[in-house]
């Protein structure tokens, strides 16, 4: 059911012994795809370009100098459009088979795409990020290339998501019941307030006071909860926390700690409920990046 692929980011050189890498021909010409700087040189160098580490690291707005602006990738865009650089690696020479669509100042190959019949696919390459602030036209770089390339339709919203993780949710978990330590922030209490929705007060959450918290922040926290209807029982476990923490000033020495005592806790909360048979948990994608690095640089990313 795919319609396309985005090769994204890395703080990796495409000539590092260990560098990722994606075989490219499993999609490129099936799909279109567009690779963001590591992806773009990435493809640039898995096809038989030049890729070489720059004399100085590239980092900050640029201002594109377009080639051909009828492509369809700079559909409702300036001609010179500000975007924000930041790599290491700078694409020399393109692969036979690509052309540049635009350049900067101090990048010859800002933007390329395939052309001739190499792909029946389109394959394109950009070295900026339209995902930040600083690409001031970044979301419509990437419209054009989903709606207008790959033919999404964009009907999509936010609230499919809630009707359709309720719905699952419901089916999952069917009339069994579910454990969860909220963290009075936004990631858990959204897990917890779509489950709540989904099963009712067959979620069981307990909130813990750690002593971090700001002054009278776990009392309003946990009456916020409370009013928002959700079964959760606070515990107070600050001397705990303390007494662990007691002369640690390493910061990833305290996360962990910290951590630990929350997984301590849990499993007591979990040996007093045992008619619990779910783990809830609220998880953010840069979670999942520090805990299940692939290889590298992103494992104490906090």
């Amino acid at each position: 059911d795919a319609k396309g692929v985005i090769l994204s980011g890395s703080p990796f050189s495409v000539k590092q012994p260990d560098a990722l890498r994606v075989e490219l021909n499993a999609v490129a010409g099936q799909l279109p795809v567009l690779g963001i700087c590591y992806g773009a040189q990435l493809t640039a160098d898995f096809y038989g370009g030049t890729v070489a580490r720059s004399e100085k690291r590239e980092y900050g707005k640029a201002t594109l100098a377009q080639h051909d602006d009828s492509d369809p990738f700079f559909a409702q865009t300036s001609l010179h459009s500000q975007v924000w650089m930041s790599h290491g690696d700078t694409i020399l020479q393109l692969p036979e088979g690509f052309e540049i669509l635009a350049s900067t100042e101090n990048i010859p190959v800002a933007a390329f795409r395939s052309v001739g019949s190499r792909f029946q696919a389109p394959v394109y390459g950009i070295q900026f990020h339209p995902e930040v602030y600083h690409t001031l036209e970044g979301f419509q770089f990437l419209k054009n290339f989903v709606l207008g390339i790959c033919g999404c339709s964009g009907d999509w919203t936010p609230a499919h998501f809630v009707e359709d993780t309720v719905s699952a949710l419901r089916t999952q978990i069917g009339s069994e019941k579910v454990i969860m330590a909220l963290s009075g922030g936004v990631d858990s209490t959204v897990a917890a307030t779509l489950l709540h929705r989904a099963i009712g007060d067959r979620l069981f959450c307990f909130f813990v006071d750690n002593g971090l918290l700001r002054k009278n922040e776990f009392e309003s926290v946990l009456d916020s909860y409370q009013h928002m209807g959700l079964n959760v029982e606070g515990v107070d476990a600050k001397q705990r926390f303390y007494e662990a923490l007691r002369g640690v000033s390493n910061p990833e020495d305290k996360r962990k700690i910290i951590g630990r005592l929350f997984i301590e806790l849990f499993e007591e909360e979990s040996r007093a409920h045992t008619d619990c048979h779910w783990l809830g948990q609220g998880t953010i994608y840069p979670d999942v990046i520090e805990s299940v690095s692939v290889h590298g640089p992103s494992v104490t990313i906090k």
